[in-house]
């Protein structure tokens, strides 16, 4: 079944179920007591996909990886992905898996990325997806989970999520599964079971009232799309929290999400668009709460611009691949969009809720009407800046901080090179490092100034074309030396 379609189902599903107890007068959703405060805080998240999404029947293989891949190689690159992840905040990775996975040749080389992540410190969670949001072949998914849990059930670090969104069951038989399922498994630390509430994980009731499920964790999911909307905070607030049923101390979020490669700015105001308010909601939840988050997803391919996985024909990933052969690295693809993941993982600093919608985005020349661009995305300091097509990448976004610093990937800065005062000084990005060669004034005649020598970004030489780089130059008033935020 089409992921987009399952999650549409399964959230038109809950709503019914919610609608049938308000109709019936039993207990629903939003009768549930007020949430309590969590004790999953140890998850600062992302998921990590296969490109394809992971509702597929091939073998998974996360973004980044092939099967052509050794072992080693997969440790490498996974390595260099991992620590991408890690420098956004993330202390853990959830992984996609399937029967396919476990019981082919790609199983060997597949285990190279989650010993890379115990290596490097990080919780892991893994999870199956399966076609039809249940299981089919008993015994197959049984193989499944004991090649699994044979390898790594002993790992301290380890979280089984038994199922991704069983959108296929039904309250009863889906609380019969997982506590099946516990009973196959009786060694496992309960506390390291992660039980899928009901649909897409989208309603933890059943699963937190049975008791057969006790002392396990429970997985929510909550998107902002598949049907649901609300342009206000506090209804997207009311939507998840009626959801968590009460159990928020048991929650964990193992899924939500955003388009983060369409220019959005994420800090801006709370109330009055449905992207906004909902991942405002979510995180500013989260972080009060002290529930653990993890989103979808961490990372996509570079000339990916739809996936992993539906997302308002965009796509959701907080970073973007680069690098080349075994030596892999991410670029954040929306510094607003990270400012308010690591809020709802207690780490951030910036509560967001600002009235100004250009404090991050493109800057849009108007001579060229095109952007400022880092050159194939690197994030080498020394890199000369650019004019390309405005095209949402993460090396497009700047973010203009209360330090007048233009921050691309969170950690970069746009630099005098040198710390140069003379025109022709070349304009590139390097480690942010509090200069007054990396602190820029944007003026209200569309100039944007150096604070320390007073000159204009200017494009060389007032091309147009995609690739004319940037210098310091005197102030003229020409098009090449103004530029808007979007």
């Amino acid at each position: 079944m089409n992921s987009r379609f399952s999650r549409l189902t399964a959230c038109l599903a809950t709503i019914a179920l919610m609608v049938f107890g308000l109709l019936a007068g039993g207990a629903t959703a939003h009768a549930a007591p007020a949430a309590a405060a969590a004790s999953t805080s140890q998850f600062h998240g992302v998921n990590w996909a296969d490109p394809n999404d992971n509702f597929i029947t091939g073998p998974n293989i996360p973004v980044g990886l092939s099967t052509s891949d050794s072992y080693a190689t997969t440790y490498t690159k996974s390595t260099g992905i991992l620590k991408g992840f890690q420098n956004l905040g993330a202390n853990t990775v959830r992984l996609g898996f399937n029967a396919a996975t476990t019981s082919g040749s790609w199983w060997n080389s597949y285990t190279a990325a989650l010993d890379a992540a115990t290596a490097l410190g990080m919780n892991v969670i893994v999870a199956p997806w399966l076609q039809g949001g249940k299981v089919s072949d008993t015994a197959s998914f049984n193989q499944m989970w004991d090649t699994m849990i044979n390898k790594y059930g002993a790992k301290s670090n380890f979280y089984f999520d038994i199922m991704n969104e069983p959108y296929g069951y039904n309250a009863t038989d889906l609380t019969n599964f997982e506590a099946n399922w516990l009973a196959r498994y009786p060694g496992l630390a309960r506390g390291h079971v992660i039980v899928p509430g009901l649909w897409s994980d989208g309603n933890l009731c059943a699963v937190g009232a049975d008791s057969r499920l006790s002392g396990t964790l429970l997985s929510i999911h909550i998107y902002g799309m598949f049907g649901d909307s609300h342009t206000t905070e506090a209804a997207w607030v009311n939507d998840f929290t009626g959801n968590l049923c009460g159990y928020a101390g048991r929650a964990v979020l193992t899924e939500f999400g955003v388009p983060m490669n369409t220019g959005v700015n994420y800090n801006g105001p709370k109330d009055g668009v449905n992207d906004l308010s909902y991942l405002y909601a979510i995180t500013d939840t989260v972080r009060s709460l002290g529930m653990g988050s993890v989103l979808w997803t961490g990372v996509k391919q570079p000339t990916q611009t739809q996936g992993p996985g539906p997302c308002e024909n965009a796509s959701c990933a907080i970073t973007s691949l680069g690098g080349t052969g075994t030596n892999l690295s991410v670029s954040v693809t929306n510094q607003s969009g990270l400012d308010r993941l690591q809020w709802g993982w207690g780490t951030g600093t910036n509560p967001g809720g600002g009235s100004d919608p250009g404090t991050t985005g493109p800057l849009r020349g108007v001579g060229s009407n095109r952007c400022l661009d880092v050159p194939n995305a690197s994030s080498t300091n020394g890199v000369q800046t650019t004019i390309w097509d405005c095209n949402g990448g993460g090396n497009q976004q700047w973010n203009l901080t209360p330090a007048k610093e233009l921050r691309v990937y969170g950690s970069k800065c746009l630099d005098a090179y040198g710390a140069g005062t003379s025109a022709g000084t070349k304009v590139v990005i390097w480690d942010c490092n509090g200069g007054t060669n990396q602190k820029w004034n944007l003026n209200s005649d569309g100039t944007v100034t150096n604070a320390q020598s007073g000159l204009c970004l200017d494009v060389t030489g007032a091309s147009t074309a995609n690739g004319a780089l940037t210098d310091l130059w005197t102030c003229t008033g020409a098009a090449n030396q103004k530029w808007t935020r979007q």
